[in-house]
């Protein structure tokens, strides 16, 4: 199922008046793609994702995910959509120092109410999916940074979200981890049919995307095919 934005404003106490950090913004993401969310610094780039995770009610607009429209949604039941419908994939990893790999992804089946050990056969199979098989017993910091960004991305993928929100991934990778950890996103989006929003400040792997959308001053400039 896709993620939708429709028509959506934010904006945020400035001073006496508002400031307007999404300016009737619509996006439209069907499952199984993956779109690149570009633009400079105070763009609206962050809203918008925080948005689109619902972290952050907008003041006009729908927000759809996987056909739930959020607008109406409770505080708790957000938070349950989150849980359930969305993997959100962090700039840093933040990954729990003393928990291998394995564990990090069993942590998040915890959460939303699962036994750990009733799921370790998915988290090693996700491990697997992104190249770490054989590091599953491996703590984060015998992990270098690519490693860490691929445990990242499998425990957001965990709960089996139809949509993935992930923020500057290779920000912190060199050029070669940078480009594997992106083909590895679109692999995974088309294999696990996510709709996938990528924020990021690095233009030099757009042509692994399936379109780019350039936020400015709040507003979405142009729809790119890459």
């Amino acid at each position: 199922m896709s993620l939708v934005l429709d028509a959506v404003t934010l904006t945020y106490p400035d001073g006496e008046g508002r400031l307007t950090a999404l300016d009737a913004v619509s996006l439209d993401v069907p499952a199984g793609t993956l779109t690149a969310v570009v633009g400079p610094s105070g763009s609206g780039k962050s809203s918008l994702l925080a948005v689109a995770a619902t972290l952050v009610t907008p003041d006009e607009g729908r927000v759809v995910v996987a056909g739930k429209d959020t607008g109406s949604l409770t505080p708790a039941a957000k938070a349950e959509l989150r849980r359930e419908r969305i993997g959100i994939v962090f700039q840093q990893p933040n990954l729990l120092p003393s928990l291998s790999a394995a564990e990090q992804l069993q942590v998040m089946a915890h959460l939303s109410g699962r036994p750990p050990k009733a799921v370790r056969g998915r988290a090693l199979d996700l491990l697997d999916a992104v190249g770490l098989a054989d590091q599953a017993h491996r703590r984060p910091h015998q992990l270098s940074g690519g490693q860490r960004q691929r445990v990242n991305i499998a425990r957001a993928l965990m709960n089996e979200p139809s949509v993935l929100l992930v923020d500057e991934p290779t920000s912190a990778l060199d050029h070669e981890r940078g480009a594997a950890v992106m083909d590895l996103l679109a692999t995974l989006t088309a294999e696990r049919g996510t709709a996938t929003v990528l924020v990021t400040h690095d233009r030099t792997h757009l042509a692994r995307t399936d379109r780019t959308v350039t936020v400015q001053d709040g507003r979405l400039t142009d729809s790119v095919p890459v």
